[in-house]
C-alpha cells in the first residue's frame, strides 16, 4: 500500500481508545476514533476506512448494530469486535453478523496489532489476485473467492473474509480429511478453544450457504477435524 492504512476504531473507553490509537499510529496504521456507535457510523460513512475496530457496550448505538449496519452497505471490510462480553451467544452473534475476528478483554495491544496486520494481507493478497480470480463450482452453486460469494440459481451469499478462506481451504482437501488443528493454524495462528469455537460457528454458517446444493456437504470428523463431501 502506498498510504497509511485507515481504521476506524470505536471504543468509548478514553483511556483504552488512546492507547489503541497510539499503538496503532505507532505502526503506521491511521486511526480514527469514534466514542459511540452513532458516531461510529457517521464515521464510517464519511471516512470510508479499510478496516473496523468495534466494541460491542457502546452508548446510543451499540456494536452488534453498528456491524449489522456496516454490513449492509459493505460486505467485505475486515470487522474485528473488542468487548468483555464473552458468553458463548454474544461471540456467537458477533460472528454470524459477519464479524472476521472477535477479541476478549482484556486483550494484548501486540496481539491485536498481529490480528489487523494479518486481516490487511489477505486483502492485500486478494487484491494482487483479483486478475486470477479463483471460481469453484459446487453443483448449482459457485463460489468465488477473492469476492466473498456464493452465487446460486434463486440467492446470492456474501461470507466474511474468514468464512470464505475456511471454505476455499474445505475445496482444496475436498473429499479429504482438513485436519482441525491445521485449519486453526492458517485461518487464526493458534489453535485455543475460543478460535476453535469460532471455528465451529463458520461451519455451520457454511453448511447453510451450502443448502441449496445437497450434492455438496460439510462432515464433522469427529475429534479430527471436516471435510467437505461430494456425494
Amino acid at each position: 500500500m502506498t498510504s497509511k492504512p485507515q481504521i476506524l476504531l470505536v471504543e468509548d473507553e478514553p483511556v483504552l481508545a488512546s492507547i489503541i490509537k497510539e499503538s496503532l499510529e505507532s505502526r503506521g496504521f491511521g486511526v480514527a476514533l469514534a466514542a459511540n456507535g452513532v458516531e461510529g457510523w457517521s464515521s464510517f460513512n464519511s471516512l470510508k476506512p479499510q478496516l473496523c475496530v468495534v466494541d460491542v457496550m457502546l452508548p446510543k448505538k451499540d456494536g452488534f448494530t453498528l456491524v449489522r449496519d456496516i454490513r449492509t452497505v459493505d460486505k467485505r471490510i475486515p470487522l474485528i469486535f473488542l468487548t468483555a462480553r464473552t458468553q458463548t451467544e454474544d461471540v456467537l452473534k458477533g460472528l454470524e453478523l459477519g464479524a472476521d475476528d472477535y477479541m476478549k478483554k482484556p486483550f494484548s495491544i501486540e496481539e491485536l496489532i498481529l490480528r489487523i496486520k494479518a486481516l490487511f494481507r489477505r486483502n492485500e493478497d486478494q487484491e494482487a489476485n483479483e486478475a486470477q480470480t479463483s471460481v469453484y463450482q459446487l453443483g448449482q452453486l459457485q463460489f468465488n473467492h477473492q469476492r466473498m460469494l456464493i452465487t446460486g440459481p434463486t440467492d446470492n451469499a456474501y461470507l466474511s473474509q474468514r468464512e470464505a478462506d475456511l471454505l476455499l481451504l474445505l475445496l482444496q482437501s475436498k473429499n479429504k480429511l482438513l485436519d482441525r488443528k491445521s485449519a486453526l493454524l492458517q485461518l487464526w495462528g493458534e489453535d485455543n478453544r475460543f478460535n476453535a469455537r469460532s471455528m465451529d460457528v463458520y461451519i455451520t454458517r457454511l453448511r447453510k450457504f451450502l443448502k441449496p446444493e445437497p450434492s455438496f456437504v460439510i462432515q464433522s470428523i469427529r475429534g479430527q477435524g471436516y471435510k467437505l463431501a461430494e456425494i
